[in-house]
């Protein structure tokens, strides 16, 4: 189990960290990062729990990356990263480190990340929810899926010179990535991608209403 993943380590009942010596015979209880109910009286290990998530993933994670931002999540990702500059933002922009990469998390001045062990997409981003318990936190058409930026509504009127003209005709309602200024509305993949949110947050239903179709 990478270091990344432990949270906590009870050393005959008591929280110590990775340094702690043992002398033989103890009863050593290791746990992994816990999301959905509060430990930090009991941990010692790490700076706090991963709240507020934001992820920085690997190059082999670009559609993992494009599931996240549907889901409304911050999460940086650029096919020219090294293992170097995946540990730098990640320890900069306090991100979780989401990699394919064994080798990477053995990396000590890795404190946030996770090892993506399963190969088809859908089923990394459903571990991932399980894992960090991310339901409630999804907001779902909120995001940009090419840059990450956040979408926001803006009139017709004000984008109407840059849709197609069966956009123009037939939407009223759309929304502007307020960092690459792509144009969203609620497209032909609307459903289809409905269905795939409703499938990963189960129970959960989304607020949003509106998709990115271009």
């Amino acid at each position: 189990m990478p270091h990344t993943e432990v949270d906590l380590v009870l050393v005959n009942g008591a929280s110590v960290d990775f340094t702690y010596p043992l002398e033989g015979g103890e009863r050593i209880s290791v746990y992994p990062v816990f999301e959905s109910f509060d430990i930090r009286p009991f941990r010692n290990l790490g700076s706090k729990p991963l709240r507020d998530l934001r992820f920085v993933t690997d190059v082999h994670l670009g559609r993992l990356t494009r599931y996240l931002r549907l889901l409304g999540f911050n999460t940086l990702y650029c096919n020219s990263f090294d293992p170097g500059d995946l540990i730098e933002v990640s320890i900069r922009q306090a991100r979780v480190l989401l990699t394919r990469s064994r080798r990477l998390l053995k990396h000590k001045v890795i404190t946030r990340a996770l090892l993506v062990r399963d190969v088809d997409s859908t089923m990394q981003l459903k571990a991932i929810f399980q894992r960090l318990d991310l339901y409630a936190e999804a907001r779902p058409f909120s995001r940009c899926l090419c840059c990450n930026g956040l979408i926001e509504p803006i009139s017709k009127q004000e984008v109407a010179h840059r849709l197609p003209s069966r956009v123009r005709a037939g939407y009223e309602t759309f929304f502007l990535c307020s960092s690459c200024n792509r144009v969203y509305w609620k497209g032909t993949h609307f459903r289809r991608m409905s269905r795939f949110v409703q499938d990963v947050l189960g129970g959960y239903r989304s607020g949003a209403n509106f998709l990115l179709t271009s």
